[in-house]
């Protein structure tokens, strides 16, 4: 049992630090597009937005 605690643990590990080499590698972009989709309520109000526009409920630009 122990032997396999300590598996999980270093497995744990290697996945943090691909993760964490992963987000050092992001640009600019790709960090804050990755804050948004996973902020709730961004995701949300993206999903919104999306859902009017394909319904054609999208107010022109020139009428803001």
């Amino acid at each position: 049992m122990a032997k396999t605690l300590k598996e999980m643990d270093r497995a744990e590990l290697i996945n943090l630090e691909r993760l964490a080499h992963i987000l050092k590698g992001l640009s600019i972009r790709e960090f804050e597009t990755l804050e948004l989709l996973l902020d709730e309520n961004s995701t949300k109000a993206i999903n919104r937005s999306i859902k009017e526009l394909n319904a054609g409920e999208r107010i022109p630009i020139d009428e803001w």
